[in-house]
């Protein structure tokens, strides 16, 4: 067992070097029309890791108009993610630099001009397409809340590429851009001397802990990168108090001022579109590792408004699979979002009749860029393309030795990639209708606060003591499709409010 173990992890470890069957420059000259653009990657791969950058080769081919076109650029690349560190498909980091080691900024695949971008090897996601599919909905319908030069999106953009490291085959990856001060047009820090005036803001959530809530926080150094669960995604050259002010300060707007004050001033500090188009995006499909880890927040100059923006980030925990590849038996629960601020208070109280908003936005998408024939749609565009042109058998070939081998359950794939496009929309069939029983309840039975009594907290008991065994939808104040002693606390709390 000891053996078979240990010649299991070393295949693992010698796959990505020796590469499958295929070879870079043999798969260049059969591109067609049904071709991946491909990628290959030239760097001392003993070398990379997730603590530092390493030069390398950059190469993109892509089959475009009849012909192939390619591009190739000096670059720097590492090891990217979290749980992706520890996977044997590694996802990368990569800056593209000129000669001199400056940064260059190219437009690939007719994506964006920048110098910075990711290839991200999805070796969580079955579908190997979540984020991409996930993202291209959201860019569908939610915008930043200011003018930018890349038409207010509030997401990123990619492709699927196939990618080699050194010449050898590698696997299908999704390249795309990253959510930085370029993309959501955050002013520039401005430096005088030895002294830097903070403007534009950008916060990353990067783990669980107590500060993901936005609920609350503890103790922590101000003059690094990271704070409590976040980071500084810029200005990251400028770690400071001053930086970290804006965050500390949302935070106590969230967790120490009286409701009353909270209702009057809570637009002050969040964009109420924004936040239903998250809560729409969360609820649709199931993100399942926020909020706040993986999500932005933004603000573009703190010194004239100090809203913040909300911007998703790494959405493969998703449609029916949570954060470790495993399968989703239930749909989503509106009364998740009870834990997290704002939508504690927004939702418990229907501030601004924030639940009406939710209803009537759902109602714009459902049948639309949300509705099952949509989403069928688009992943079977991508499915489609992997199918014709080859990568998904060959996706399947580099990885399958670990369906074979008892290897890790989370990369386990399916050689047909369609018994896993049945299983997402069978999922999302169901999370979306059921979604949508959820809001319809929200719209036709939202109890209004000055309508709850002590009588109804008594209702509520006799129903969980079985006295009064019929279901009563009213009594279901936080809308999760159950009554239970959470809606005893919603009901004292409504209370405690008229």
């Amino acid at each position: 067992m000891i053996l078979k173990r240990f010649t299991h992890i070393i295949m693992l470890c010698v796959i990505p070097l020796l590469g499958w069957s295929q070879n870079f420059d043999d798969m260049v000259v059969g591109m067609s029309e049904l071709s991946l653009p491909l990628v290959n990657v030239k760097v001392e791969i003993d070398s990379v890791s997730n603590l530092r950058f390493v030069p390398g080769k950059f190469t993109l081919y892509e089959y475009k108009n009849g012909t192939v076109t390619s591009q190739a650029y000096n670059c720097q690349v590492r090891k990217r993610g979290k749980t992706a560190l520890y996977l044997p498909k590694w996802s990368f980091a990569i800056k593209l630099v000129d000669d001199e080691g400056e940064k260059l900024d190219a437009n690939l695949l007719d994506l964006r001009n920048d110098n910075t971008w990711i290839l991200d090897a999805m070796g969580i996601d079955k579908l190997r397409m979540r984020n991409r599919v996930c993202f291209d909905l959201w860019n569908e319908y939610s915008h930043t809340m200011w003018d930018t030069k890349f038409g207010n999106r509030n997401g990123t953009v990619g492709a699927m590429v196939e990618v080699f490291v050194n010449g050898n085959y590698y696997g299908i990856f999704h390249l795309s851009d990253k959510i930085n001060r370029q993309l959501l047009n955050l002013r520039k820090a401005k430096v005088e001397d030895d002294s830097v005036a903070v403007k534009g803001l950008l916060y990353k959530g990067k783990s669980k802990g107590t500060s993901n809530t936005l609920l609350d926080y503890e103790e922590d150094r101000t003059d690094s990168i990271k704070w409590n669960t976040f980071e500084l995604q810029y200005p990251d050259d400028y770690p400071s108090l001053q930086a970290w002010q804006p965050l500390i300060d949302l935070i106590d707007f969230n967790s120490k001022t009286e409701l009353e004050y909270f209702k009057a001033h809570y637009n002050e500090w969040y964009y109420i579109d924004n936040l239903v188009d998250y809560f729409i995006l969360l609820t649709a499909l199931d993100i399942d590792d926020m909020p706040y880890i993986n999500t932005f927040l933004s603000t573009p100059d703190i010194n004239f408004d100090h809203r913040f923006m909300i911007t998703p980030w790494d959405l493969d925990a998703s449609l029916g699979r949570g954060c470790d590849g495993s399968i989703h038996n239930s749909t989503f629960h509106l009364s998740r979002l009870n834990a997290y601020a704002p939508f504690n208070r927004i939702i418990s109280y229907n501030i601004d009749n924030f639940k009406q908003r939710v209803v009537e936005r759902w109602d714009e998408l459902k049948d639309s860029i949300f509705s099952p024939e949509n989403i069928e749609s688009h992943i079977n565009a991508i499915a489609q393309r992997y199918v014709e042109s080859g990568a998904w058998h060959r996706e399947y070939e580099l990885w399958k030795d670990q369906n074979e081998t008892g290897g890790d359950e989370r990369l386990v794939i399916v050689e047909n990639i369609y018994e896993e496009v049945e299983y997402v929309m069978n999922w999302y069939r169901d999370n979306h209708s059921k979604l949508t029983g959820q809001l319809l309840r929200w719209h036709d039975d939202y109890v209004e606060p000055n309508t709850i009594t002590a009588a109804t907290i008594t209702n509520i008991y006799n129903y969980l003591l079985g006295i009064d065994t019929e279901y009563n939808e009213n009594l279901d104040l936080n809308n999760d499709g159950m009554i239970t002693a959470a809606d005893v606390t919603d009901a004292y709390n409504i209370l405690l409010s008229q």
